[in-house]
């Protein structure tokens, strides 16, 4: 999907059919014939618009002449079979070539909405570089916002584990887990670029831009420390619940293992009054109901005895 936004010099944005100077031009899982298209026209080298299409790609920071390739990790989430959130990361392409700015990715994003529909302030499609700036302030803002919402279900999970322990909830905390660890993963490597966004002199940058990207480097470091405590705990909280749940089994074989000896006893005597051979009792009136006192009362012993030390 191709579609090429601008913007007036009242911050007014509108969609565009072909490219005009200071324009926007958003790829979206576009076919080879618009990444060739694209790559002709801007005089743009294939590899910067094919690489943030590959879902392994790192993030990175390049120059080709007056071509700048800038591709960090976004976060997005999506649902699975079972109707569970998935939150995942996919590179994000950002080129400023000499007329235009490129943005390209695999997947759409929240982030592309909020500036198509202008809702972001001062947003200008010519202004290239702090435009760049405003997408990883968004990105980074996005990742703090998804860290909210895994600790939140985190949080209504461990309420839901502490009544039963089914393997719903723990399959959630193990992708939440897994989320998590994407995440940090994403959010250093991003870091790594924006370091060396602040210290190099591939993109001018006034004193405005440059305290915009300090206060993208402070969002991005925030979901950093952020998203390794909250994995932190939820280490700590899936260790705790794999020893709940094999203690939990331990107390049910316990409790059944005691039962079964209980009912054991008054088979046991039954079986021997049931023998075809001389026994005690066996020609008194009452020997059926003194058998069943035997029974009783040694299955009665014996549940005292397990109830005193506890084992149901």
């Amino acid at each position: 999907m191709l579609k090429m936004y601008a913007s007036n010099e009242q911050g007014a944005l509108k969609e565009i059919e072909k490219i005009s100077n200071g324009c926007w031009v958003n790829l979206i899982d576009p076919t080879e014939k618009e990444i060739y298209d694209i790559s002709k026209e801007l005089e743009i080298p294939l590899e910067f618009l094919k690489d943030p299409l590959d879902e392994e790609e790192r993030s990175r920071l390049e120059k080709d002449g007056e071509n700048i390739l800038i591709i960090v990790n976004v976060s997005l989430v999506s649902m699975d079979e079972n109707n569970l959130p998935i939150y995942d990361t996919i590179p994000l392409g950002m080129i400023i070539a000499k007329n235009c700015f490129i943005t390209v990715c695999l997947k759409d994003n929240p982030i592309f909405e909020t500036f198509s529909r202008g809702k972001v302030k001062n947003f200008f499609t010519y202004k290239k570089t702090r435009f760049s700036f405003q997408i990883l302030y968004s990105m980074a803002t996005s990742y703090l916002k998804y860290l909210k919402q895994i600790s939140k279900k985190t949080d209504i999970i461990e309420k839901e584990l502490h009544q039963s322990m089914k393997n719903k909830e723990l399959f959630s905390l193990l992708n939440f887990e897994k989320s998590l660890v994407y995440f940090t993963t994403s959010l250093k490597s991003n870091n790594i670029v924006m370091q060396k966004m602040l210290k190099s002199n591939y993109l001018k940058m006034y004193a405005e831009d440059q305290e915009l990207l300090e206060d993208v480097i402070i969002e991005n470091q925030q979901a950093i420390e952020m998203a390794e405590t909250h994995t932190s705990i939820l280490s700590g909280m899936m260790d705790a619940f794999a020893s709940v749940i094999s203690n939990n089994v331990n107390i049910v074989m316990k409790f059944l293992t005691s039962f079964t000896i209980i009912l054991s006893l008054p088979t046991m005597v039954a079986s021997f009054y049931g023998m075809n051979v001389a026994i005690p009792f066996q020609d008194y009136r009452y020997s059926f109901i003194i058998a069943i006192i035997i029974a009783f009362g040694l299955s009665g012993v014996t549940a005292i005895v397990f109830w005193k030390k506890r084992f149901f």
